[in-house]
């Protein structure tokens, strides 16, 4: 009995000790995870993001969205690698590196190629995918790379919907030198852009194609049936969360109205 006590014991420690660094790290996200710019001229932003629970999975997801100095507006989002509390402070210094650089070049190739030259000089043993798009709030014009992310979904009124796979690079944080080129397209009045990590799309009985198709008929009826930014993530989120949900995930929708 004595020695059942014991291991008992033993056992509650381990699990209060893994329970603290599951608080920890969330909390460590959740003060990361930025709040959204309100009132933006013309266009409707939103973004939702909760995380695995299964152990110690919480970390690598974020999103960004923030007015550059020129009045653009830029949305950023990406998966760093890991689910732990490093992979949260990780997190932290790319969308904070990416941040400072955008305030200065906000074009986004250059602010994912001087991202990627910080972390690979810092030889940090992790890396990260990413998007990041910048929108001319007046025109519609949108200006978008990629670094080894997951597709952005386009969304129109009709009920119809797009996949477009940026042009960029690699993961960032892994190889030095890569120059990662854009894109640039219109949106249209009363489209959505719909920006998704990988735990929304993929999972043990979801392909990626399967689940960015999906996503993409999600939105499209959410935008057809009128819904707003909001409304529209909480619908891709929901059904993510409902299927295969071991990931953590992340959803960022900007509609032109």
């Amino acid at each position: 009995m004595g020695t059942l006590a014991d291991l008992a014991g033993q056992a509650l420690r381990r699990i209060r000790l893994q329970q603290a660094r599951v608080e920890l790290a969330t909390a460590l996200q959740q003060t990361m995870l930025p709040t959204l710019p309100k009132h933006l001229p013309g266009l409707e932003v939103a973004a939702r993001y909760r995380p695995s629970r299964d152990g110690l999975d919480i970390g690598g997801d974020w999103y960004d969205a923030f007015v550059t100095p020129d009045g653009a507006i830029a949305l950023e989002i990406g998966d760093a690698q890991g689910h732990d509390v490093d992979a949260a402070a990780f997190m932290g210094q790319v969308r904070s590196s990416m941040r400072a650089i955008a305030a200065q070049e906000p074009d986004p190739g250059t602010v994912l190629t001087r991202t990627n030259e910080l972390l690979t000089t810092m030889d940090v043993a992790r890396f990260a995918s990413c998007t990041m798009l910048c929108i001319d709030p007046r025109g519609g014009r949108v200006t978008g790379t990629s670094a080894g992310h997951v597709p952005v979904l386009c969304a129109h009124r009709d009920g119809s919907h797009e996949v477009r796979e940026l042009p960029g690079g690699p993961v960032l944080g892994v190889m030095p030198g890569i120059k990662y080129r854009e894109e640039t397209f219109a949106l249209d009045e009363g489209t959505a852009l719909v920006m998704v990590t990988d735990g929304v799309v993929e999972g043990p009985g979801l392909t990626l194609d399967a689940g960015l198709e999906r996503a993409g008929t999600l939105a499209a009826q959410a935008v057809h049936d009128g819904l707003n930014a909001e409304q529209t993530a909480d619908r891709i989120l929901d059904a993510a969360i409902a299927v295969d949900h071991l990931d953590d995930v992340a959803v960022l929708v900007l509609r032109r109205t």
